[in-house]
């Protein structure tokens, strides 16, 4: 995956692509430079940012003097595909190497928690060249996504590192379940009003129970960049409310004709914004560090605690599954506490056809359906109705439709009034069995890397022109 090509083959592809031997046999020089082994240090971290720095950003120009990838030839396809071979093997070893000395000048020495996003366009203000900043991905999301050459691979490759290290993986996952500002600034209101519109997500607290609504109706409320901080911003508010003591998954209708005026639980990810190059790899960090282990987890609490220990402001949580749970949709049943869903309801994880990682689905399906079925699921693409035996370990409760309102309600009703005394604890002792902290973290050693080469891969975009039809979609 990361290759790293010798000197003569790398000018030989260049050459032969139409650039100038001189500026070829340059670009090379200063790659080759760059490759020799060295050790990173505090003292030589900016000094090797700004070689690499102006490496990489002369890669990006040359690559810019290309046609867009999906119309280039061979010669010019091999041209591109050794720039970009040779700016990750660099970029990835600068991060193994350099990862303390960066994550210690980003977070203040551990002392501030960090929103991966914020962390990375700090690091590209900070480092040049070293990651892509804001301006450049915006610049590179005017493409179709097979015209992307993959700027955001240095963003999954420097996470990847990141989380090899424990004490920094651990450091940024825990950063990433504290409440949005946004949720802090909005939480006197919400509990003023007892209802807020965010959007593409509706917030709703009724007693003790808070609703958590999926509010994209035109994508059958699939997840993408314009959904993800409303539902963040929504699961914060649920979890801060003091006296909320359950949390409610549930979609909206949908203005679909095939659907239309019903309730629908989740699509996936938005497949016609990531096929037009609208949908940013930094969304599956975001969503599944974020808002998917805050509903896991709960937000963390400020303060020193107990090594290994979760400490967390958390609630149980019930999703309710109106026609399917495809995708991401399925991904967060594996995260809730207790699914009721509608009869002739179905979940699919149709990472197959779509050529990407489902999320952390990977590391959690197996617990709920076994070994077996959850390959067959991730990598054959088999869906489960409700009703069946096999989706039995996962969904608690199927009803009709018509008798589905009442249903969650009773259940909200029943749970509420419980008391749910210890909830948290028991929720924390499930979690040292099934998924401590540091398992995710290793996790998204592999999932960080993995999904920024699916995210930019070529086989995604015959993936979805085959089984999905894209190219005939419009935004």
């Amino acid at each position: 995956m990361l290759k790293r090509h010798n000197s003569r083959e790398c000018e030989t592809h260049l050459v032969r692509a139409g650039f100038e031997p001189s500026v070829a046999k340059s670009w090379v020089a200063e790659y080759t430079a760059l490759s020799r082994p060295h050790e990173g240090t505090t003292r030589t971290l900016n000094a090797g940012a700004e070689r690499l720095g102006r490496l990489c950003r002369r890669a990006w120009a040359m690559l810019d003097e290309l046609p867009p990838r999906s119309r280039r030839n061979t010669p010019q396809r091999a041209a591109g595909t050794t720039l970009v071979d040779a700016m990750m093997a660099l970029c990835s070893e600068f991060y193994r190497i350099h990862r303390r000395p960066m994550y210690q000048r980003l977070s203040g020495r551990f002392a501030n928690a960090v929103r991966i996003d914020e962390l990375l366009w700090s690091a590209a203000e900070r480092w040049p060249g070293v990651l892509p900043s804001r301006a450049e991905l915006a610049g590179e999301s005017r493409r179709m996504q097979a015209d992307k050459d993959g700027r955001e691979l240095h963003q999954g490759l420097f996470v990847s590192q990141l989380c090899a290290d424990a004490s920094i993986g651990n450091h940024l996952l825990g950063s990433m379940l504290a409440p949005t500002e946004e949720a802090r600034e909005r939480l006197d209101e919400f509990v003023a009003k007892g209802a807020l519109d965010l959007g593409t997500a509706r917030v709703e607290a009724h007693g003790e129970v808070g609703y958590v609504y999926f509010t994209h109706p035109h994508y059958l409320n699939a997840e993408d960049d314009e959904t993800l901080g409303p539902l963040e911003v929504a699961v914060d508010l649920v979890l801060l409310h003091p006296r909320i003591r359950l949390g409610v998954l549930r979609g909206d209708p949908v203005n679909h004709p095939k659907y239309k005026g019903r309730r629908i639980f989740s699509a996936g990810i938005n497949l016609t914004r990531l096929y037009h190059g609208k949908q940013s790899y930094l969304f599956y960090l975001l969503r599944d560090m974020g808002v998917v282990n805050k509903i896991f987890r709960g937000l963390a609490t400020p303060g020193p605690r107990l090594p290994g220990a979760e400490t967390n402001i958390e609630k149980p949580w019930l999703a309710v599954v109106d026609g399917f749970a495809i995708g991401g949709g399925c991904q967060l049943l594996l995260v809730v506490d207790y699914v009721i869903a509608e009869a002739g309801a179905y979940f699919s994880l149709p990472a197959r056809k779509e050529g990407i990682i489902p999320g952390c689905a990977n590391l959690r399906l197996a617990r709920f359906l076994g070994a077996k079925l959850a390959r067959e699921a991730i990598l054959f693409g088999k869906a489960f109705e409700v009703e069946s035996a096999q989706a039995s370990t996962l969904i608690n409760e199927v009803h009709p439709r018509a008798e589905l309102d009442r249903a969650v309600e009773d259940f909200a009703t029943r749970a509420a009034s419980s008391g749910l005394i210890a909830t948290a604890a028991n929720r924390r002792a499930l979690r040292v069995a099934t998924e401590p902290l540091d398992t995710l973290r290793q996790y998204f050693v592999v999932y960080a890397a993995e999904q920024a080469f699916c995210h930019l891969s070529e086989r995604l975009i015959e993936n979805l022109e085959r089984h999905w039809r894209a190219g005939e979609r419009t935004l």
